[in-house]
């Protein structure tokens, strides 16, 4: 989508006050809007064909066709739409399975108002967004296996010695990016190091630039790659 474009969201969740509050945050933010609702699944294809969105944001849980039948379905017939799914559920498994079937993002339920607009905007623009936490536990999983294993794990970690990579970030950003290793959101930096969330967003962003990487979730993987963070 284009900057000056207005990013179109549909919101599918079978409780509608859940709804209604994702809707006011989302409808509050300067360059969204929120064109379509629904309850469930099977509402989905006619919504995206009526109102042409960006970002399908979908519960995972739903009566009759489920958020990761949908988004299967969803992502066939509309290659171009990016989905979102929202789930209670933090467990490694979940994340891999709603990925396989196309979605482009993973955000818990118990997200702030800050990560869900980070995560829309993010899946908006063609990029990919895992909750902080899922992260962690996600990547967590990959270093067991791989160290049960004796070898190497799908996203190719190994066993390295941890160093801190003083030679492209700051001591702080260091400090920050291991936080994000450990699953935390800005703001939970913020309160960890004693500093505003404005203050751990630049440092976020530095680190992004300087590792040359679109997202935290890259980030993340890279520097566990690479020894540059502990994973516990």
């Amino acid at each position: 989508m284009s900057t000056e474009e207005q990013l179109r969201i549909i919101l599918i969740d079978d409780h509608q006050l859940f709804r209604e509050g994702v809707k006011r945050i989302l409808s509050m933010e300067p360059g969204m809007e929120v064109v379509a609702e629904g309850n469930d699944g099977d509402e989905v294809l006619d919504l995206v064909r009526q109102n042409k969105p960006h970002v399908v944001l979908m519960d995972i849980n739903m009566p009759g066709v489920n958020g990761m039948e949908a988004t299967k379905t969803l992502v066939e017939t509309f290659p171009n739409v990016n989905v979102l799914i929202l789930s209670i559920h933090d467990d490694e498994s979940y994340v891999t399975h709603v990925l396989k079937t196309g979605a482009s993002g993973y955000l818990l339920k118990e997200m702030d108002t800050e990560a869900l607009i980070e995560a829309v905007r993010v899946v908006g623009n063609g990029g990919a967004y895992i909750h902080p936490k899922v992260t962690h536990n996600l990547i967590s999983e990959y270093r067991r296996l791989a160290s049960d294993g004796g070898g190497r794990s799908e996203v190719g970690f190994r066993e390295v010695e941890y160093r801190r990579p003083l030679h492209l970030l700051t001591r702080r950003e260091c400090e920050v990016l291991q936080l994000m290793t450990d699953g935390k959101s800005n703001r939970a930096i913020g309160e960890t190091l004693y500093i505003s969330e404005k203050t751990v967003k630049n440092h976020v962003s530095n680190i992004l630039q300087k590792m040359n990487m679109n997202d935290r979730t890259q980030a993340v993987v890279e520097a566990i790659k690479n020894g540059w963070v502990q994973v516990n």
